[in-house]
């Protein structure tokens, strides 16, 4: 029985090799990345905070899309990448089907996604075999924006502009329900320059000193929703796949300044640019 159960668990981890493989291939040819999430770039892009303890916790396998130290040595699918994994690999999956109960692997929370600290080969196997969650010490760290498990590396950019953009203007203490999204690179900057274009105005129209929270709120309600909501009402969004709300408030905003400034015409009020760029764009 031990020899049988032995070719098994070296079966089960060549299989899993191979899968890791056909990952591998499939990234390079669809230039879509395979890796693991690395819990130090995005703790340095998103100044996360934290740990704190939270218990132990019964946690889905697919949400843990990232790694502490090991991101190198297993796909985005948890598959082990490398022969040096071996070892330790079947010696897990022998006391899986030993029913050996293993301690709770270690896990910090950022959002919604989680990072292995301690047990990488404890979720590839658990992932290979089939089971749909996993039991964890969970540590989590507060984030200013939330992530989910299908983050990619190159995401992490404009998630750091963003969180920028949240510590300067402080949005998200002012108008909580916001979240604002974009997939425009140095779109959260060109935000920033239209609250301080935005502020200044303000001051000249009101002949009195504008508190950059004051600026913001102003923006926010009077700039930013209405555009917002014309884009929802007439459901544009469903003619750009893959862009945001507000990607589409960056390309508004950028057809009121084209029309004030290449064509001559006074400055728009928001919600008549987002209306005409609309109607330009339906036709």
């Amino acid at each position: 029985m031990s020899d049988e159960l032995s070719a098994r668990v070296q079966a089960d981890y060549q299989r899993a090799r191979f899968k890791a493989f056909l990952n591998q291939v499939w990234s390079a040819l669809s230039g879509r990345p395979n890796t693991l999430l690395s819990y130090n770039q995005v703790r340095e892009k998103l100044r996360i905070g934290g740990p704190i303890y939270r218990g132990v916790q019964t946690v889905r396998l697919d949400q843990i899309a990232g790694s502490l130290n090991r991101y190198q040595q297993f796909d985005r699918a948890f598959l082990p990448r490398s022969e040096e994994t071996a070892g330790r690999w079947q010696r897990v999956n022998r006391a899986f089907y030993e029913d050996i109960s293993l301690p709770p692997v270690v896990l910090y929370k950022v959002g919604d996604v989680y990072f292995v600290v301690d047990g990488h080969h404890r979720v590839s196997v658990a992932r290979e075999q089939g089971q749909e969650f996993i039991e964890a010490e969970v540590r989590e760290c507060a984030s200013k924006v939330r992530i989910t498990p299908d983050l990619r590396p190159e995401d992490l950019e404009i998630l750091s502009e963003k969180v920028e953009f949240l510590e300067r203007t402080g949005l998200d203490r002012i108008r909580p329900e916001a979240n604002i999204k974009l997939t425009i690179p140095d779109g959260f900057s060109r935000m920033l320059e239209h609250i301080a274009v935005h502020r200044y105005f303000m001051g000249l129209d009101l002949k009195r000193d504008i508190s950059e929270e004051e600026a913001v709120a102003h923006w926010y309600d009077t700039v930013y929703l209405p555009i917002i909501r014309i884009i929802r009402e007439s459901k544009i969004l469903e003619d750009f796949p893959g862009k945001t709300e507000g990607d589409l408030y960056l390309w508004v905003l950028d057809h009121q300044h084209y029309l004030s400034t290449a064509e001559g015409h006074p400055l728009q009020p928001p919600e008549e640019a987002a209306r005409e760029f609309i109607e330009k764009t339906e036709t």
